[in-house]
C-alpha cells in the first residue's frame, strides 16, 4: 500500500523507488502482485505518466486512512502514550468558508501542531470522501450519507447586504417588493435562484419574493467582493460580510423583514470507529475557534 501511494503521489516508479530505497522495476512488481491478487487494474502506465483508473482511486483512498492508522498506532505503542499527532490532514471546503474562516487559522492550527500537514483544497463542487483524497470536507445543509459522521462547526444567519454607495446611487429597498427595482447578485447553483425569503413582520409568514440580476456566482467571496463594488445586492451567510459590516463597508438591508434562517458549516468526515489523531485535532481545534469567535 505504501508503495503504491507513493508512486500515485510522485507520479512515476522511479521516483517512488527513489523515496522508498527500491528499484522502479521492485515498485512495479509490488504494484502488479496487488492488481494480480485484486484482479483488477490499478494504474493505467504510459511512457509519460501513471493515471489512476476506478478502482484505484478507491484502494488509493482506503490505504491512505489504513496507512494513517497504522502510523498512529505505532507511534503510540512505540511513546507508550499517546503521541502528538502527525501526518497530512487532507481538506475540502467551501470556498467561502475557506477564505473567510479556515485560512487564516492555519498558522495558529501548524504552530500548534508541527507535526501536521495541511492539505486544503477550496471548492463548492461536491466531494466524495470514500472515494476522494479528503479526510475532512467542509459542507454547509444537511448529512445525507449514513456511513459519515458530521460535526457542527458554525451556524450563521443570511442577511440582505449592499455597500453605501450602490445604495447612494439606487436608493435603499425598505420592502422585499421593492427588489423588483434593483440588481440581485444571485448564486448559479441554487434550484432558484430568484427567490429570496422574507418574513412578514405583522404576520410572521415567510413567503419568497421573486428577484433578479445581471451577475450569476458560484461562491460567496465573489459575490461579497462585487457588493463591495458596488455592482448590487447580495444574500449571504453573515459570516461572508461580518469585517465588511464592523467597518461599514457593507450594510445589511430589509432587516425587518429577514426570515432569520441559518447557514450550518458542518465537518464531515468517514465513520471510522478510531479516528486518526491528526484528524480529530484539526476537527476540534476548528470547532473550538469557531465557537469563540461567534
Amino acid at each position: 500500500m505504501e508503495v503504491f501511494a507513493a508512486a500515485v503521489e510522485l507520479g512515476s516508479f522511479s521516483a517512488a523507488g527513489r523515496h522508498l530505497r527500491l528499484t522502479p522495476s521492485a515498485v512495479s512488481k509490488l504494484i502488479t502482485r496487488i492488481e494480480d491478487r485484486l484482479g483488477v487494474r490499478l494504474l493505467l502506465r504510459s511512457t509519460r505518466a501513471l493515471r489512476l483508473t476506478p478502482e484505484g482511486e478507491r484502494y488509493l483512498a482506503r490505504a491512505r486512512r489504513i496507512l494513517g492508522d497504522i502510523e498512529d498506532t505505532e507511534r503510540e505503542i512505540a511513546s507508550g502514550a499517546e503521541a502528538a499527532p502527525r501526518g497530512r490532514v487532507r481538506v475540502n471546503a467551501l470556498v467561502g468558508f475557506g477564505v473567510r474562516c479556515v485560512v487564516p487559522l492555519i498558522p495558529e492550527f501548524l504552530a500548534r501542531y508541527p507535526e501536521v500537514e495541511l492539505d486544503l483544497t477550496l471548492t463548492d463542487s461536491i466531494v466524495d470522501l470514500m472515494e476522494g483524497r479528503v479526510d475532512v470536507a467542509l459542507r454547509s445543509g444537511a448529512l445525507r450519507d449514513s456511513t459519515l459522521k458530521a460535526r457542527k462547526i458554525l451556524e450563521s444567519r443570511r442577511v440582505v447586504i449592499a455597500s453605501p454607495a450602490y445604495l447612494t446611487r439606487h436608493g435603499t429597498p425598505q420592502t422585499p417588493a421593492d427588489l423588483a427595482r434593483h440588481n440581485c447578485l444571485l448564486f448559479n447553483f441554487r434550484q432558484n435562484p430568484f427567490e429570496w425569503p422574507f418574513r412578514d413582520p405583522e404576520t410572521g409568514e415567510v413567503a419568497a419574493q421573486q428577484v433578479s440580476g445581471k451577475f450569476f456566482g458560484d461562491n460567496g467571496p465573489t459575490l461579497r467582493q462585487l457588493c463591495l463594488e458596488g455592482l448590487g445586492l447580495a444574500r449571504l451567510g453573515e459570516f461572508h460580510v461580518a469585517p465588511d459590516l464592523a467597518a461599514g463597508r457593507l450594510v445589511r438591508v430589509l432587516e425587518r423583514y429577514n426570515p432569520e434562517d441559518i447557514e450550518l458549516i458542518h465537518a464531515i468526515f468517514a465513520d471510522h470507529q478510531h479516528l486518526p489523531a491528526r484528524v480529530r485535532v484539526f476537527v476540534d481545534f476548528l470547532a473550538e475557534r469557531m465557537r469563540r469567535e461567534r
